[in-house]
């Protein structure tokens, strides 16, 4: 057994190099991707009626992908998803937008970077901004947060305007995730898989914040450790290789791949 001590950069390049090597990413549609990512929240638990909205941005300028409103969560489709414009006009596919999604205009115009947007109401969420109280990153599962979650403390009423993008946007200034007092999380991403890890985490981390508070205040996750696990459990391989996972969970209680993924995975 070799027991020279390595510095933990070794481990950490030897990890990114494996996952690079191992995690073959499913490749799917934008909207077999953002389909799924309906299914996932629906089944943590974060569907709130007609509540919430997942976006992507779509390859024509100035237009995203979005599920068409009148659908929950639970029963998205891709055949559900609808291409819309700047003005919310359908370019491609039947139905309109969920006229909230307009905000998703702002964030995609202020953040190039962005390609996918999740906003919703989910149970712990919502219980933590009713008392209007940011995240405190006090365990490793919440440490994608660190440094990267913003807060926005006054809410602007529902967001159908274009007042609430502006306000939300400039929140969230260059972060990945917000919480919006009053109201619910919205998390984005360079991708929908990322967008969708981010939602899930979150509220998995607020959860675990509001339970923890019964034995007293929280302890933050020292500064240095914190982004350090920010960066490792940020890595592309991790969130595609989580976000496929969750993807066969779905599949096995309602199957909603294509042939074509279905055969993908499979390879």
């Amino acid at each position: 057994m070799d027991t020279q001590l390595r510095a933990k950069e070794y481990f950490d390049e030897r990890a990114t190099k494996e996952m690079r090597q191992h995690f073959r990413p499913v490749q799917r549609s934008v909207q077999e991707s953002l389909s799924y990512t309906c299914r996932i929240l629906a089944a943590t638990g974060q569907e709130a009626g007609l509540a919430g909205q997942i976006s992507a941005r779509s390859e024509r300028p100035g237009a995203y992908w979005t599920l068409r409103f009148g659908l929950g969560f639970d029963e998205a489709t891709p055949d559900d998803f609808i291409e819309v414009d700047s003005d919310l006009n359908t370019l491609t596919g039947e139905g309109m937008a969920n006229p909230a999604t307009r905000f998703h205009l702002w964030v995609y115009d202020a953040r190039p970077d962005v390609n996918a947007i999740v906003h919703a109401h989910s149970p712990w969420v919502s219980a933590l901004v009713a008392a209007r109280q940011p995240l405190v990153v006090a365990q490793m599962d919440m440490t994608p947060f660190y440094n990267d979650c913003a807060f926005l403390a006054d809410w602007p009423g529902v967001p159908i305007a274009d007042q609430e993008g502006v306000l939300i946007s400039e929140a969230l200034g260059g972060k990945r995730s917000i919480i919006l007092a009053h109201h619910g999380y919205l998390t984005v991403g360079d991708c929908v898989e990322e967008a969708t890890y981010l939602s899930v985490y979150l509220e998995r981390a607020v959860r675990m914040q509001m339970r923890a508070r019964v034995y007293g205040d929280l302890t933050p996750v020292p500064g240095h450790l914190a982004q350090e696990a920010h960066d490792y459990l940020l890595k592309p391989s991790i969130v595609k290789g989580t976000f496929d996972y969750w993807c066969r969970q779905v599949d096995r209680d309602a199957p909603l791949a294509s042939e074509n993924t279905q055969q993908s995975a499979r390879a």
